[in-house]
């Protein structure tokens, strides 16, 4: 690649700021790709966590749910008191330029939308175990679908980077080694072709 250039002082400045820039470029993008490793190996500890946290919650809401239906009958019609929450929404935010989701809303609190003479303690532990897998499962389709984003903004970064540390760099460099040496060698024969002119312009004058 370098040998394919002229050798000129335009083109050695040209080489010396695109040899720069790959490697800014390089270091730019080695520092984003280790920002968002850091970013994704803290939400995939979190995900862990929550995902222990949903089993164990939606474990506690079935027993919840299979000693209410025992002690008060099969309560598919209360359950159709219970309202569809609309209040759920979808944001964003941006990590070294990669959107990662926010889930906005949810109820966090439980709310009395049934009657308590038709109910039992079960009942309502059911009903509140099941808000709170609905919470954390939220959560956690935030922070998976995060860390899945990161995963793809992590392998284009390490692409990039790679190309820049082993294909432009070198590539670069090659063509400043290349045309410095052809210019060297071009003063070297233009030195020694004034030296030989000025000892012959020196030989005839004596």
């Amino acid at each position: 690649m370098a040998q394919q250039v002229f050798a000129t002082k335009g083109n050695l400045i040209s080489a010396k700021h695109s040899l720069r820039q790959a490697q800014l470029g390089y270091e730019l993008m080695d520092r984003k790709r280790n920002i968002l490793i850091r970013e994704m190996v803290m939400l995939t500890d979190k995900a862990k966590e929550l995902s222990g946290t949903l089993e164990a919650t939606f474990a506690e809401a079935y027993s919840a749910l299979q000693s209410a239906n025992m002690l008060s009958g099969i309560i598919l019609e209360k359950s159709h008191s219970m309202p569809i929450d609309k209040t759920i929404g979808l944001s964003y935010r941006s990590v070294m330029g990669i959107e990662l989701p926010q889930v906005t809303g949810g109820d966090a609190e439980p709310k009395l939308c049934y009657s308590l003479a038709d109910t039992d303690s079960c009942f309502d532990k059911a009903y509140t175990s099941f808000l709170k897998a609905k919470q954390t499962g939220l959560m956690l389709a935030e922070i998976e679908n995060s860390v899945y984003r990161l995963s793809v903004a992590i392998r284009k970064a390490q692409k990039r980077a790679n190309a820049l540390k082993n294909i432009l760099i070198p590539m670069y460099r090659d063509r400043v080694k290349f045309i410095s040496e052809a210019l060297e060698e071009k003063e070297r024969e233009e030195f020694s072709r004034q030296k030989i002119i000025k000892a012959t312009k020196a030989k005839k004058e004596a």
